[in-house]
C-alpha cells in the first residue's frame, strides 16, 4: 500500500507566504483594533490599561505592546463566567470551558466569525501537516467543553476531509474503526496514541495494513524521543499541533510536514512574545522563557498579553515566514523543584525513552522524608522485554537511575513494573503524583 501518495494539496493562504514586512504591518493594524476592542468592551481591560497609563492610541509599533498589562488564567476565573466577554450574549454562538479541576473553570466564547476563523486555522494546520481534501480524519480528542474535539472536527471539515468523530475512550472500538474505516490521519493526544498503539499490537494488527499516514498530536508537551517511538511503531509521520482554549483552541500553531522542526505560529491572528517568567521582561527571539499571546482577530474573548505558562523559544520561520516555537519544555507552573534542582516531567520522559526495554509510560511520585524530597520513577517493561531475568532488570533500573542523575542532576528510586501495569490515559496524561504536602 502506498502510504504517502503524491497529490496536490490545497493552496497556501496568502498570509502564509507574505513578506515579513507585510506580516508585521498586518499585525500592527490588527493589534490596534484588538486593543481598542478590549478597552472599549471589557471593564477589566479598561481598568488595567488606565491603571498603568497605557491607552490603545499609544500603540505606534509592535514593541509598544510591552507597555500593556498581562492577563492570566485567574482573571477568567475571577470574572466567571462571562465577565471577560466583549460582545453581547446573543452574539456568542459557542461556549467552551476548561475542566476546572483546580477551581472555577475558565469559560471561553466565540462569535460566528471566531468559529469561522478557528475552522480556517485548523484547516490550514491540517494542510500544513500534509493533509488534503478527501482524507479521512479520525478525531480522538475529547468532544464537549474541551476545545480539542470540535476544533479538530470543524477544521477537518473545512479542509474538505471526511471526519470520524470518535472522541476519547473505548480503546478497542477505536482500533476496530481505525482498521475498518482506514483513516489517513489521526488527531489525538500523544499519550492516548500510545494506548492505541498498544491495542493495535495486542490485536495483532500490522500497522502496514493500515492506511494511517499522519498523526497530529497536541494538548500536552511531548518529546522528540516520543515522536520517534510513535513513528517507528506505527509507520506514520507524527506532527505537533499547539493551542490553548483561552487563545482559541487547537490550531494556534502547527508543525509543517516539510521541515518538522517545531510548530509555526499563525502570526496573522496571534501575536507572540517570550517573557522572563519572574520579571515579566520581554526576551529576544531565541531565548527560553514563557510564551505570551495577544489575540489579533478574536471578537467574543479578546486576550491581551495572556500568560500561557508554557516555556519555549521563538525561532525564525523555515517552512513559512512566520516564526516557530521550540518544543514546549514544560509549564512554569508544572516545574518541580527537587532538592534545589528545577525538573520538568519531559526531562524524565527523555531519559525513559532512551532505554529500549522500557515502554513510553512513566509516573513521577514525590515524597517528603524528614526535610528531604525523595523521588520514585515508576516505569514498565515493553511487552517484548518481559523475558528479562532479575539481573537484567536490575541493569535496566541502574541505567535509568544513572541517566537521570547524569542528565538531570537528581537521585531517584526506580520502580520497574510489568507491561500493562501503569495507568493508561484516555486524554491528557497525568505524570506527576506529588505527595509531599501530605507527608
Amino acid at each position: 500500500m502506498n502510504r504517502y501518495p503524491d497529490a496536490e494539496r490545497a493552496p497556501l493562504d496568502p498570509m502564509e507566504t507574505a513578506s515579513l514586512d507585510a506580516l508585521r504591518q498586518h499585525q500592527l493594524q490588527r493589534l490596534r483594533w484588538s486593543l481598542h476592542h478590549a478597552y472599549a468592551q471589557v471593564p477589566l481591560y479598561r481598568q488595567r490599561f488606565d491603571a498603568c497609563g497605557a491607552h490603545p492610541d499609544d500603540l505606534n509599533s509592535l514593541d509598544d505592546l510591552a507597555k500593556f498589562p498581562f492577563t492570566g488564567k485567574n482573571d477568567l476565573r475571577d470574572n466567571y463566567p462571562y465577565g471577560m466577554f466583549a460582545v453581547p450574549q446573543d452574539q456568542v454562538v459557542r461556549l467552551h470551558a476548561s475542566s476546572g479541576t483546580t477551581g472555577k473553570p475558565t469559560v471561553v466564547g466565540y462569535t460566528q466569525n471566531d468559529i469561522d476563523t478557528w475552522a480556517n486555522l485548523v484547516a490550514r494546520s491540517i494542510r500544513a501537516a500534509g493533509g488534503r481534501r478527501g482524507d479521512k480524519v479520525h478525531v480522538s480528542y475529547g468532544y464537549g467543553l474541551f476545545t480539542g474535539g470540535l476544533g479538530a472536527h470543524y477544521g477537518a471539515e473545512r479542509l474538505g476531509c471526511t471526519v470520524i468523530p470518535m472522541s476519547g475512550g473505548q480503546t478497542e472500538k477505536q482500533v476496530q474503526l481505525i482498521r475498518d474505516f482506514q483513516p489517513d490521519i489521526i488527531m489525538v493526544t500523544p499519550s492516548y496514541m500510545l494506548n492505541l498503539a498498544d491495542e493495535i499490537e495486542r490485536q495483532g494488527i500490522d500497522p502496514q495494513d493500515l492506511k494511517l499516514r499522519l498523526g497530529i498530536f497536541g494538548a500536552e508537551p511531548w518529546t522528540d524521543e516520543l515522536r520517534q517511538s510513535l513513528e517507528q511503531r506505527l509507520g506514520i509521520q507524527a506532527l505537533d499541533i499547539y493551542g490553548l482554549s483561552e487563545i482559541m483552541g487547537p490550531g494556534v500553531a502547527m508543525e509543517c510536514l516539510e521541515t518538522k522542526d517545531g510548530p509555526t505560529l499563525w502570526e496573522d491572528h496571534f501575536y507572540p512574545e517570550i517573557i522572563d517568567p519572574v520579571s515579566g521582561a520581554v526576551l529576544p527571539d531565541g531565548q527560553l522563557g514563557e510564551l505570551v499571546f495577544t489575540s489579533l482577530s478574536k471578537e467574543a474573548l479578546p486576550m491581551v498579553r495572556y500568560r500561557t505558562r508554557d516555556l519555549t523559544r521563538l525561532l525564525p520561520g523555515t517552512a513559512r515566514p512566520m516564526r516557530r516555537i521550540g518544543k514546549i519544555t514544560g509549564r512554569s507552573d508544572d516545574m518541580l523543584i527537587i532538592r534545589g534542582v528545577n525538573v520538568f516531567p519531559t526531562q524524565i520522559e527523555e531519559q525513559v525513552l532512551k532505554i529500549r526495554q522500557l515502554s513510553e509510560l512513566y509516573e513521577i511520585h514525590l515524597y517528603r522524608n524528614g526535610n528531604l524530597d525523595s523521588v520514585e520513577v515508576h516505569v514498565e517493561l515493553r511487552n517484548d522485554s518481559q523475558y528479562l531475568d532479575h539481573d537484567q532488570r536490575q541493569q535496566v533500573v541502574a541505567e535509568l537511575m544513572r541517566q537521570i542523575k547524569t542528565y538531570i542532576g537528581i537521585s531517584t528510586q526506580i520502580r520497574l513494573q510489568p507491561c500493562g501495569t501503569l495507568k493508561r490515559s484516555e486524554g491528557k496524561a497525568c505524570h506527576v503524583y506529588d505527595k509531599r504536602l501530605a507527608s
